[in-house]
């Protein structure tokens, strides 16, 4: 499953009665991703879709998560979670590194500043 598919039961588990329309601008696809990803979690199992009328009287899709859905949902998030977690720690080793580079920068800087100054007073 990818993040986009991630994303969509995602929305489904929190707003079953969401257009894909509004789907789309929610997670940022184009409205064919969208509907192409719906179409692929039906295929799998893992929403099932309900016609019914809306208020303005309009046929309208719920989307409700199958159980295999909800699970597929954990697993996912648990992974994502895992994955974001190995994202953050290279990033915060990577940060501590640029940090190590500006304070030694700030003391070289410091120290050639220091010298063009005596030379220039003699």
């Amino acid at each position: 499953m990818n993040e986009a598919q991630f994303k969509t039961l995602k929305e489904f588990s929190v707003e079953g009665t969401i257009s894909q329309r509004d789907l789309s601008k929610r997670i940022g696809l184009s409205l064919g991703s969208v509907n192409y990803i719906v179409k692929e979690l039906i295929k799998k199992g893992y929403v099932k879709a309900q016609k019914f009328k809306n208020s303005q009287n309009k046929a309208a899709y719920i989307y409700v998560l199958t159980p295999k859905g909800i699970n597929a949902r954990v697993k996912q998030t648990q992974y994502f979670l895992q994955v974001k977690l190995e994202e953050y720690e290279r990033l915060k080793m990577e940060i501590d590194e640029l940090k190590k580079d500006a304070y030694v920068l700030e003391g070289d800087e410091s120290e050639t500043e220091g010298t063009m100054e005596g030379d220039m007073s003699l």
